[in-house]
């Protein structure tokens, strides 16, 4: 799967069965689902997992918590739009 597949996929109104769980927490958060975001990509333990936990904290309004989840990412706290952060990290996972 590439970016633009992804950015087709997400306007499904249910997630696609073939996504992968990092795929799938970025797919709700794009739908603003925080909870079902924050659940799947809790569990997952990479880089890539630790910025969208941070992003979501950051969305959340929980700044101290999204800066742990920035440092643990190897990130600065991002200081972009939600949307323009979202998008860098859809494009980081699909490289």
């Amino acid at each position: 799967m590439n970016y633009d597949n992804f950015l087709i996929l997400a306007k499904e109104s249910k997630p696609p069965a073939e996504l992968l769980e990092i795929e799938l927490a970025l797919w709700y958060a794009m739908k603003n689902s925080w909870d079902m975001a924050h659940n799947i990509v809790q569990e997952i333990d990479t880089d890539s997992a630790s910025w969208i936990h941070a992003y979501l904290h950051r969305f959340e309004g929980d700044l101290s918590n999204a800066n742990y989840w920035y440092n643990r990412a190897g990130k600065k706290c991002s200081t972009e739009t939600f949307q323009f952060e979202l998008n860098n990290i859809i494009k980081s996972i699909f490289k």
